[in-house]
């Protein structure tokens, strides 16, 4: 419980930032067209749903309600994590979705909006791992192999807060998608994948209790959707987001994805 108790804490905390707009105070984009981006990877996010082979989740929510109160059309498109935010900093795409954390460095190539989530890193395993229970013990682990992203927050939190500080550790193995890192740890080329306890919970719901979460949180991180550098978006949506908030509609969305949504039902 210590992961939904930290989750709904971190929702709540975002939920008393302040709130500067209304429904009344929204800007109309007239009808245009907007290209958004995801990777479809993110559990409970985005995804592909297994039964209706339909992209869903809590962005596809939150964005086509912002989509809705500003007055624009929504076009969604996929791309690979390691190619969406040069993609969106070149101007391929207006905006960017797929749980990325706000990064200093990452300014340097898009704008981000205001957070619209919080979240924390936790340690995804296979359900019936016993070898280690922590980051301490895993690091320990001298035969222990972490699946990431190379350029993610996971990568960077495993090399830093897990390992030592080495990027180039042999012990850290790299996939092109998150996604693959969970099928190399359910098929044992790997011993832990760390995430978000946002996507973390998606993967465990749908595992049957063949993966689970282990230790402390190891860090947390705000979720922002991303634009390429000065553009005309970042206001409007900023303003649709504080409205979210105000309204409640936020809080629904967490209702929905994270306590009410089961994968795979």
């Amino acid at each position: 419980m210590l992961f939904r108790r930290t989750i709904l804490a971190s929702f709540a905390a975002l939920a008393l930032a302040p709130l500067a707009a209304s429904a009344a105070e929204l800007p109309d984009l007239g009808g245009k067209t907007v290209v958004v981006v995801t990777e479809n990877a993110y559990p409970p996010l985005q995804f592909v749903d297994p039964k209706s082979g339909k992209a869903i989740g809590w962005e596809y929510d939150a964005m086509n309600e912002i989509a809705k109160r500003l007055n624009f059309k929504v076009e969604y498109q996929n791309t690979s994590w390691d190619a969406m935010i040069q993609a969106v900093s070149d101007g391929q795409y207006n905006i960017g979705m797929t749980g990325i954390t706000i990064k200093e460095d990452r300014k340097q190539k898009v704008d981000f909006s205001d957070p619209y989530m919080r979240s924390q890193q936790f340690m995804l395993v296979r359900g019936d791992e016993k070898r280690f229970a922590d980051a301490k013990s895993f690091g320990e682990f001298k035969d222990g192999l972490v699946g990431a992203q190379p350029g993610t927050t996971p990568f960077y939190t495993a090399v830093y807060e897990v390992l030592d500080g080495n990027e180039q550790n042999p012990r850290i193995k790299l996939f092109e998608t998150f996604g693959a890192t969970v099928q190399a740890l359910k098929a044992g080329d790997v011993d832990v994948v760390l995430t978000d306890g946002t996507a973390g919970k998606g993967y465990v719901d749908a595992s049957n209790g063949a993966l689970k979460l282990i230790g402390e949180p190891l860090g947390t991180e705000d979720f922002g959707f991303i634009f390429p550098k000065g553009s005309d978006l970042v206001g409007p949506v900023n303003a649709a987001i504080a409205a979210l908030k105000a309204d409640g509609t936020l809080d629904g969305l967490n209702k929905k994805w994270f306590l009410d949504y089961k994968m795979g039902e």
